[in-house]
């Protein structure tokens, strides 16, 4: 990777920012299906994708996940790359069908793999985050209800056992989920992630079992890795009313509530908030004696994915419409871009919950038309990408981190999403998010200009620390 003095700049925070400090983690993430591939291959079982991607018409023009990033023969190279980019950490996940059997027996192969990853990453000074849940369901038990079964939730905990002991010593930090709002909703409210359902109540009784298998998997987690901070990552979106109206104040209100305390609520106040009923009247999952309690066991951070905000009009009571702002910026998956988003919901959840963890940004990152200006053979390629709205959006949201950290909120670390172009979910390989260019007919990774900015904004903040 070539050095480039002179662009740091294009991403950095801002002078003074706390985010400067030594301290403060610096990392990109990736998750397991989107980069992998290797989809049939050292005892891997089908999971909850590749069904999904099979199905005629989920997935754009029919792609999926068999080959990816070619990640899993790949990924000696890949942990070449990020020490390359010189961050302190790594965010990825664990394939959970890749490790253990339909029976529950650990898979040897799918262990080897993720312990070679690991000691790589340890080899080059290297911090594994690691997320046991990023949205792959083993098949088998989607067979048997999914997260709608109860059961999941247990045998949740038996693969976050069986992982913090396979792995124990090697990582930095756990995860048990990744956006259950994401598995739970998509997945089952709306059909637009697998396993496809559509029902409101499904999602309800879906999130409840996701958080149930949190709270049921953390005695086991640091059991077995006493060192490792454990925690849950959540998507967050703060919504704005498109008036001043009573009435699109509360529906600003009401989406905030769907969004973001039908997770954090539970996780950080042991119950779930009254007005998430209002919005799904007769939605209530079905909670046993003590689930709340398990689900509010204490977390050692909270991982926060930022992207966008949301726009709300009231629609009646209890329900709200997003509004579209036609003049703002927007990303390649539409998403306005909005960094003071990332300031205020970070000050609110610091108003909201007396108890708020040490946050990390754990994902945050967007899509673009990214497109090579040379062939794959051209010699400069590792800078035909000028990602310049990429640049100017990563550094206008660690400014806008940076200004949350100075009002006194406890942000500890910044992820960029991702990194390298990927499977993105239901929008196969058309949105790249990745700050490395990936040919997918060759599997050639190219550092767009950000990922240049970013290795040398994160060389010379190496450098003022070794110089003291």
């Amino acid at each position: 990777m070539t050095e480039s003095p002179d662009i740091a700049h294009l991403v950095a925070p801002p002078e003074g920012s706390r985010m400067h400090h030594p301290d403060f983690v610096f990392g990109v993430g990736t998750s397991s299906y989107q980069i992998e591939g290797a989809a049939r291959e050292d005892g891997r079982l089908p999971s909850i994708w590749d069904s999904f991607c099979a199905a005629p018409g989920k997935v754009a023009r029919g792609e999926n996940g068999d080959v990816a990033c070619d990640h899993y023969h790949r990924w000696a190279k890949d942990v070449d790359l990020l020490a390359e980019l010189g961050v302190d950490a790594y965010r990825f996940s664990i394939a959970w069908p890749r490790v253990m059997d339909a029976e529950g027996r650990p898979n040897p192969r799918g262990l080897d793999f993720y312990k070679r990853l690991a000691d790589r990453l340890a080899e080059r000074g290297i911090r594994a985050f690691v997320t046991l849940y990023h949205w792959d369901l083993p098949r088998h038990l989607e067979d048997r209800g999914g997260w709608l079964n109860r059961e999941t939730a247990y045998r949740f905990a038996d693969y976050a056992d069986l992982m913090s002991r396979a792995l124990s010593g090697r990582v930095a930090a756990w995860a048990t989920h990744n956006e259950p709002w994401c598995a739970a909703y998509l997945g089952y409210g709306n059909g637009h992630h697998a396993p496809g359902h559509t029902s409101p109540r499904w999602a309800a009784q879906a999130m409840h079992h996701l958080l149930l298998g949190h709270g049921l998997a953390l005695p086991a987690l640091r059991a077995n890795d006493a060192e490792a901070q454990v925690g849950l990552v959540a998507n967050i979106a703060p919504g704005y009313p498109a008036s001043d109206s009573p009435a699109d104040r509360r529906a600003a209100e009401l989406f905030e509530t769907y969004q973001n305390a039908w997770v954090l609520d539970p996780l950080l106040q042991g119950r779930y908030p009254e007005a998430m009923w209002r919005l799904w009247k007769g939605c209530e999952p079905l909670v046993l004696p003590g689930d709340m309690d398990t689900i509010a066991r204490p977390i050692d951070y909270l991982g926060l994915n930022y992207y966008s905000r949301s726009v709300l009009r009231a629609k009646g009571d209890d329900d709200f419409d997003w509004v579209r702002q036609p003049d703002a910026e927007h990303t390649t998956m539409d998403w306005e871009v909005y960094p003071q988003g990332l300031q205020d919901i970070l000050e609110s959840f610091g108003r909201q919950y007396p108890k708020l963890p040490p946050i990390y940004i754990t994902e945050n990152g967007m899509s673009s038309a990214d497109v090579m200006a040379g062939g794959a053979d051209d010699a400069a390629a590792e800078e035909a990408v000028d990602d310049v709205q990429r640049q100017h959006y990563l550094k206008r949201h660690f400014a806008a981190c940076s200004r949350a950290m100075d009002k006194g909120i406890d942000v500890r670390g910044y992820f960029i999403w991702s990194l390298m172009d990927n499977f993105e979910w239901a929008w196969g390989y058309e949105r790249r998010f990745g700050i490395v260019h990936v040919d997918f007919d060759t599997q050639r990774r190219s550092p767009k200009r950000s990922a240049l900015a970013y290795a040398e904004y994160l060389r010379q903040r190496k450098a003022r620390v070794g110089a003291r």
